[in-house]
């Protein structure tokens, strides 16, 4: 019996001490800890690599004695009891012992490959930690500043501490002494002791599950063990997701106070406390890059192959969602199915003091904390789009420059294309769906541009257009990244959640793309805030299903992930990118150099601003070069040019009647009254259009003429167009005409020639005026006639019928007005027909009206010819009218009238001469200005006025260098950064 209490205490022992060696638990070291996150975290740093940490053994996981040097065994002698069989017994002793060296070494065999397999499933079991890499956020790296580790671990116990807990291995051994006495009961005692040396044995190896070394358990405690697996992967991954938002809050709670530190930092810097310069920041310096190539290159050719974030999708897809949260501002025009986006908006991303936005070429700065701030930006950037669509077109390729600055927002470019249409909806250009297309493949062929696809998961995944378009543009998914909208509404109507994981993972489309992920963008409220739709976000996914039975990964979630991933690959790709790019700028411009060394070499490279620039002060200076024509010079071309435009009226309207009177006084009078009605209606007018016409020919010989040597024909289209616009633009002052009309009725109511000069002048005038118009009767004479005898002999040439017709009628006035010198004016209707009459009588049939065509231009060539032998007779007439020509046959009043308006041609050349130089030149002078800022400010205009294989080589040749100057400013920074 008392051999049986002592087994019986002796396996109370092990028991106890198998308890307390798995009770015994501990952690992995912190520092460990570290360097496996970090290198997790940090996968692409070039100094980490993934490291998987050494796996331990149940005991080194969960206890600290393993660090404890093993005290060494003391064996008690056996004391041997009386034994009935004396002569045998040491024999079956020596068995059994040999028997139970065999035993323990196969169970330790076995137990060791039954550990090792289990150690093989648990290590298939942990998850790849480097899918939850973004769950350690970056202040863990920067621990070690803010807390001091040593300190710590120089607090912690040391081993000699921890080994006064542990258990007394002799007091043990002295316990397992005790069942030395049954060895000898028989081989079920024995086989008891081997069952617990090999428990003590197993203690030792490796592996968490070496209690499942042995196969002595029942089918059910297997199936209990499976299950109990099963119920701690799920509470794993509970206390993963728990853990993930716990850090997630921590790192919101941090970035928040870095947010206000950066910010007062910055506002410091603005106020000039350091008095330093801030530098610009580099992604503020690849916006710029990228705007000098898309003025440089507007087709987007396939020199441009600088990275750009393209945002493309289906409209309605959430695209625009998507970006305002990761600007986090409302910033974007928003309309309930209808398309807002009608041209591509770049928006630069970049760390400032302030939530503010600016578009390139404005000053103007938005503050997005104020909602009337914003609404001012929504409705800015539906204007510039409304404007870059052209009349008849939807959409337009034309790109609006967007800058976002604000505390903690991921430094990136975006472009925001149109959303892709199936079907082309009333009110739309016909081929707006292939802009769209054409617009989005443009942006995409780019290999270095990453294609940030937005798929709504809330329509079915089969109608989407934008998955085919990017898989053609990239068809093995390497700079594509996936995104899923609305994925709370999908949860809530898509009957199979695996549809979604299968979505996500890429199964359901043949796209294939760099990652994936899921998103939520509100609620579908427009007036929700950027904070209210990441709390919803946030609260969602905390407790979707679709998270917590892992059809998503933690990483694939929530838009600040995607922020943080689509910024990380977007650097990425412009670190290995821009350094090729910039020696391709550098071959180009070797290339242009040399073109224009070849083509142009005495020419200096100024593109199209700087010749604008040089025509400008050219045509200024040709401008000022009006106010040096001399008085002289303007009166006389303004009294010839205003002599031109009245002499038809002065002869044909005032002079002929006039001379058809009997007397003196009736022709004076008759003259007065015409002059008056003439002064009053028309003739301030016609010498207000002679003298700007005048000011517009000196002002056209002045752009047009010839400069020699200097003059640069490129410069040709852009004057005249200049011209045209400042002549167009410019109008006469509108009080000239009447203190005009005013000196034109005084000059022309005196008579009074004061000497014989003026007489002889009027005279002379009044002769040249009548040749004048006597040669141009007789050239309408020759022309109604035909030609004479003499040039139908010497250039066989013949007359018409009409001419033949006209011929007679000629010759047949001329009769009649040889019989009648004094014949009036008009033919009488008796006289007509007489006339009609004799001609039909020789065989010619003619009109009434043709004999009154004829009888005007005969009679006049009588009329003129006529008053030039009364000119003649008045060169002597000065004496008698002097006298008023008493006791004289001779009037001469008709030299008197040509005197009269003589004088009023050089009194109104003279004031219109003063109107000039005093005032029109100058308004001239000031539209030109205007006309010339216009143009400069029009670009269309330059290009279409300023053309030519020299201009544009110089245009391309400045902004390759300037391309090439920003990249290699940007590479340096970029250098630097690093």
């Amino acid at each position: 019996m008392w051999r049986l209490r002592r087994a019986a205490v002796a396996c109370e022992v092990c028991q106890s001490l198998v308890k307390r060696s798995s009770g015994i638990k501990g952690s992995l070291p912190l520092q460990k800890l570290h360097l496996v996150s970090r290198s997790v975290y940090h996968s692409h740093h070039p100094t980490l690599k993934l490291q998987r940490p050494q796996f331990r053994t149940s005991f080194h996981q969960f206890s600290s004695l393993a660090n404890l040097p093993l005290r060494k065994l003391k064996l008690s002698p056996i004391k041997y009891g009386y034994q009935p069989r004396r002569n045998f017994w040491p024999a079956r002793l020596a068995a059994r012992l040999l028997k139970l060296r065999y035993l323990i070494l196969g169970s330790a065999v076995g137990g060791g490959y039954t550990a090792k397999k289990t150690f093989d499933q648990w290590k298939d079991m942990i998850p790849d930690l480097s899918d939850y890499k973004w769950i350690v956020p970056d202040i863990v790296w920067e621990i070690d500043e803010y807390i001091d580790l040593e300190k710590i671990r120089k607090a912690l116990p040391n081993s000699d501490d921890l080994a006064k807990l542990a258990p007394d291995f002799d007091k043990i051994v002295e316990s397992l002494s005790l069942l030395k006495d049954f060895f000898t009961t028989g081989h079920k005692l024995v086989s008891e002791v081997i069952g617990a040396s090999d428990l003590l044995l197993l203690l030792g190896s490796p592996g968490e599950t070496a209690f499942r070394a042995t196969d002595h358990g029942s089918e059910s405690d297997k199936h209990y063990r499976k299950v109990t697996d099963k119920e701690k992967i799920d509470q794993l991954q509970e206390e993963l997701l728990h853990t993930q938002l716990k850090y997630q809050r921590i790192l919101e709670r941090l970035e928040k106070e870095n947010k206000e530190l950066r910010k007062l930092v910055l506002q410091k810097d603005d106020k000039g406390i350091h008095h330093r310069k801030l530098k610009k920041s580099l992604i503020d310096m690849y916006s710029e890059v990228l705007d000098v190539l898309s003025d440089y290159d507007a087709s987007y050719n396939t020199q441009d192959h600088l990275p750009r974030v393209v945002v493309v999708g289906d409209q309605s897809a959430g695209k625009t969602s998507v970006l305002e949260m990761i600007a986090q501002a409302r910033i974007f025009p928003r309309g309930s199915g209808e398309m807002m986006t009608r041209s591509p908006v770049k928006v630069t991303l970049s760390e400032g003091p302030h939530h503010v936005a600016l578009f390139k070429d404005s000053s103007r700065e938005f503050d997005l904390t104020k909602e009337e701030d914003l609404a001012a930006l929504r409705h800015e950037i539906e204007l510039r789009m409304r404007k870059n669509v052209k009349e008849g077109c939807t959409v337009s390729p034309e790109t609006i420059s967007l800058n976002v600055k604000g505390p903690g927002l991921q430094r990136m470019v975006l472009v925001d294309l149109p959303g892709v249409i199936n079907t082309v909806t009333s009110g739309m250009a016909p081929d707006t769906k292939e802009t769209i297309f054409s617009i989005s493949k443009a942006y995409m062929q780019n290999p270095n541009a990453i294609i940030l696809c937005i798929q709504d998961g809330s329509v079915d995944a089969e109608r989407s257009i934008v998955t085919d378009l990017v898989s053609q543009m990239d068809p093995h998914g390497r700079r594509t990244i996936f995104v899923l909208t609305k994925v709370d509404l999908a949860e809530k109507n898509v009957a199979s959640p695996s549809r979604i994981q299968q979505i996500i993972e890429g199964k359901l489309f043949p796209m294939k793309a760099l990652g994936y992920f899921a998103v939520v963008t509100g609620k579908g409220n427009s007036s929700e805030s950027i904070e209210a739709i990441r709390e919803y976000e946030e609260e969602f996914f905390q407790n979707s299903k679709l998270l917590k039975t892992s059809m998503l990964k933690a990483h694939q979630v929530t838009t600040r992930n995607l922020s943080l991933a689509v910024s990380d690959c977007f650097w990425k790709m412009v670190r290995e990118s821009v350094e090729q790019q910039a020696d391709s700028f550098k071959a180009t411009r070797f290339n242009l150099e040399t073109e224009w060394k070849n083509n142009y070499p005495r020419l200096r490279e100024l593109d199209r601003n700087e010749l604008f620039e040089k025509a400008k002060n050219e045509i200024l200076d040709e401008v000022i070069s009006l106010s040096q024509v001399t008085p002289k010079h303007w009166e006389e071309i303004l009294q010839q040019s205003l002599w031109e435009r009245v002499s038809t009226h002065v002869i044909e309207n005032i002079y002929l009647p006039a001379a058809q009177t009997m007397n003196s006084g009736t022709f004076n009078t008759t003259v007065d009254i015409k002059l008056k009605q003439w002064t009053d209606k028309q003739l301030p007018n016609k010498a207000v259009e002679v003298a700007w016409e005048t000011l517009q020919e000196e002002f056209s010989r002045f752009m047009t003429e010839p400069k020699g040597k200097e003059h640069d024909d490129i410069f040709d289209k852009l004057k005249e167009a200049v011209k045209e616009e400042s002549i167009k633009r410019h109008k006469w002052n509108d009080f000239a005409e009447d203190s005009l009309r005013v000196i034109q009725h005084n000059a022309l109511e005196d008579r009074s020639i004061s000497d014989k000069q003026q007489w002889d002048a009027a005279i002379y005038f009044m002769e040249e005026a009548l040749q004048a118009r006597l040669k141009d009767t007789e050239n309408a004479i020759e022309n109604m006639i035909g030609p004479d005898w003499k040039k139908r002999w010497l250039y066989w040439k013949n007359r018409t019928q009409e001419q033949f017709v006209h011929n007679e009628t000629k010759n047949e006035l001329e009769k009649m007005l040889k019989c009648n010198e004094e014949h009036p004016a008009y033919l009488a209707s008796d006289e007509i027909t007489t006339v009609r009459k004799n001609l039909e009588s020789r065989g010619v049939e003619v009109d009434p009206s043709l004999i009154k065509d004829t009888w005007h231009q005969v009679y006049r060539r009588h009329f003129l010819k006529t008053a030039l032998n009364h000119c003649n007779l008045c060169r002597r007439g000065f004496y008698y009218y002097q006298r008023h020509f008493v006791d004289s046959e001779l009037e001469c009043n008709d030299v008197v009238l040509f005197w009269r308006i003589q004088r009023m041609l050089a009194i109104t050349a003279n004031t219109l001469r003063q109107q000039l130089t005093n005032t029109e030149v100058r308004r001239l002078e000031k539209n030109v200005k205007e006309v010339l800022e216009d143009f400069a400010e029009d670009s269309e205009k330059k290009v279409k006025l300023l053309t030519g294989k020299r201009v544009q080589l110089a245009e391309d040749l400045k902004k390759v260098r300037e391309i090439q100057e920003k990249l290699d400013a940007f590479i340096e920074a970029l250098h630097q950064e690093k």
